[in-house]
């Protein structure tokens, strides 16, 4: 049996991003299986004072320069070349968050999260306009009207804000944040560790 690994995710992360890319690779040995979490990353910065890397960092050019260089070094490690930076970004993810958790419910998880993550970082999509977002989820053959009165509902959300309390109080203060049982993992360029760790 495979060991499984949470993915703490928001789609607003291009960090995200890349590690959803990656994951599919890494599960192929059949070592390890990633079970991802939907985590709202505004909602884990205000309850611990963090904030965006672009906000923390962004008036210091050299730090900004190199965050891009470890970008194209990871791209070009795991052969992903479909990425362009989010021209609305930052986006409010909320909507496609709760519809990460309604599409779990749906048994859907899958298709919809390719859906998010290439809307927001290949095809440069504003999805926090509910009609942006709508077309998106058609486009890949999603019910949207199901999904958005679903997300819409109180248990949902609940679950989502539950997700993200959880996640604070697991020591999470970013995305991607992988658990491991009780251990903890932060970043993209600490997939290859966790998964190292979950196969030994």
């Amino acid at each position: 049996m495979p060991r499984e690994i949470e993915f703490l995710f928001d789609y607003g992360s291009p960090n995200a991003y890349l590690v959803h890319r990656a994951i599919p690779a890494a599960e192929a040995s059949g070592a390890v299986a990633f079970r991802y979490v939907p985590v709202l990353l505004g909602g884990i910065f205000k309850a611990i004072g963090n904030q965006s890397p672009m906000a923390a960092y962004g008036h210091i050019g050299a730090k900004v320069a190199y965050d891009r260089l470890e970008m194209q070094r990871f791209m070009a490690a795991h052969g992903i070349t479909e990425f362009v930076m989010n021209p609305h970004f930052p986006v409010n993810t909320l909507l496609m968050m709760r519809g990460a958790v309604a599409a779990q419910e749906l048994g859907c998880a899958r298709a919809y999260n390719d859906a998010m993550f290439k809307g927001m970082w290949e095809q440069g999509l504003k999805l926090d306009l509910p009609d942006v977002w709508e077309r998106a989820v058609t486009a890949v053959g999603l019910p949207a009207a199901q999904l958005a009165e679903l997300a819409a509902n109180p248990e949902i959300k609940a679950r989502l804000v539950a997700n993200t309390e959880s996640a604070v109080a697991r020591g999470a203060f970013g995305s991607p944040t992988f658990f491991l049982g009780d251990e903890m993992w932060f970043g993209k360029d600490r997939l290859r560790d966790v998964v190292e760790a979950a196969s030994r």
